[in-house]
């Protein structure tokens, strides 16, 4: 009992985030965790229907992201060409990808050929037979570990990688243990019979749920059409709840880079940069392995020239540094006005780009940009948030 409370209450208290913290924990990532939590709440050592359910998790979350890029209509996923950019427009690049951005183009296209297999293919593999479905666990967690040493993708590819598990029996997991542990798993965890008891019959009326609703958001993303009424209104409380969601990575493949570059200055005339921790800005600077940590600020600017709804959360960042927030200092690499904050700000854009090979040889450098010019909506700003 006191297992299942402490899962009760940290997936109560992420939730509680999750709503008061965005837009910087509207990801995903965020939303499978959730997902993943709740179902562990009901999680027994003898509860087959809730290892389902695991797999249905991972089924949905594998396959959407695959049928999602099918939907979009994206020519970078029909034409096999996502991966051309993938490397260098994701939202932070990690040193490997640089070296993979410069691969042939026959071998970036194999790459996302594999990508479409495993996440269109593949998960129909996670209901067969026993063999089938360790092929697909292995297959998908073979994907996962690519993708964790080519990108910073947080951990998300490590979650998925744990809801691989699910896949394979008791047998085949102590085959993969050291013999000490084999020994602890086949003690038996003490278990309250009359919790025991009332689980199944939740668990049933749960997994036909869950498995309607994820079906339903399945027929969503595949049709592009919503399902309105009390169909509509089931929908949106699983999302709100974040117990049945939708996924779909990279449905649409960026094709540029735009980095935000924010200065500030006293006298309108004398202008410093301020630094990011993580995102490409200095031109030498290697980028980070920062894996399974995500830099909310760093990941939330590559999404601010893409929509307008970004804006907001935008403008009020802009404004803390007008008043010298420590709370937001902090979140940066450098501060140029750490005692004296700026009577101005403005935000200029630029295209960013992987330098070639003989370029780096040459300069020593990762990236390289192009001026794009002033990014609006507030390229001056003076100290109490009055355009200039």
């Amino acid at each position: 009992i006191g297992q299942r409370a402490a899962l009760i209450a940290a997936f109560i208290l992420y939730l509680s985030l999750f709503h008061a913290a965005q837009p910087f924990l509207n990801f995903q990532w965020d939303a499978l965790l959730l997902e993943s939590g709740f179902l562990a709440i009901f999680l027994t050592p003898r509860s087959r229907v809730v290892i389902w359910l695991f797999r249905w998790l991972l089924f949905r979350l594998r396959f959407m992201s695959g049928l999602s890029k099918l939907a979009s209509g994206d020519p970078a996923w029909s034409g096999l060409v996502a991966l051309d950019t993938y490397f260098e427009v994701q939202p932070l690049p990690n040193p490997v990808a640089w070296y993979v951005h410069q691969w042939p183009e026959w071998l970036l296209k194999a790459g996302t050929i594999g990508t479409l297999f495993v996440e269109l293919l593949v998960p129909f593999m996670m209901f067969l037979p026993r063999r089938w479905r360790f092929t697909a666990a292995w297959l998908t967690i073979f994907w996962q570990v690519l993708i964790i040493i080519t990108s910073n993708h947080n951990w998300i590819n490590f979650l998925t990688i744990i809801l691989c598990l699910f896949l394979f029996d008791d047998r085949a997991i102590s085959r993969l243990l050291p013999a000490f542990m084999q020994t602890r798993l086949q003690l038996q965890p003490a278990v309250d019979k009359q919790v025991d008891r009332l689980i199944p019959a939740a668990v049933g009326i749960l997994a036909l749920a869950i498995f309607t609703v994820g079906t339903l958001k399945l027929v969503e993303l595949g049709s592009g059409q919503r399902f309105s009424g009390l169909t509509g209104k089931v929908l949106n409380f699983t999302t709100s709840y974040s117990v049945v969601n939708k996924y779909h990575v990279f449905p649409t493949m960026t094709r540029k880079r735009i980095e935000l570059e924010v200065l500030g200055s006293h006298n309108g005339l004398d202008w410093q940069a301020y630094r990011f921790k993580y995102k490409p800005q200095q031109l030498d600077r290697r980028p980070a392995f920062i894996v399974p940590h995500q830099p909310r600020l760093d990941w939330q600017m590559w999404f601010v020239t893409l929509h307008p709804k970004h804006l907001p959360w935008f403008d009020h960042f802009l404004q803390a540094l007008l008043a010298g927030s420590p709370s937001v200092s902090k979140l940066l690499a450098h501060n140029p006005f750490p005692d004296n904050p700026p009577r101005f700000l403005r935000v200029e854009a630029y295209e960013y780009h992987f330098t070639r090979k003989d370029e780096r040889d040459r300069n020593g450098h990762w990236w390289k940009r192009t001026a794009l010019g002033p990014f609006a909506p507030l390229p001056w700003m003076e100290r109490r948030g009055q355009a200039d």
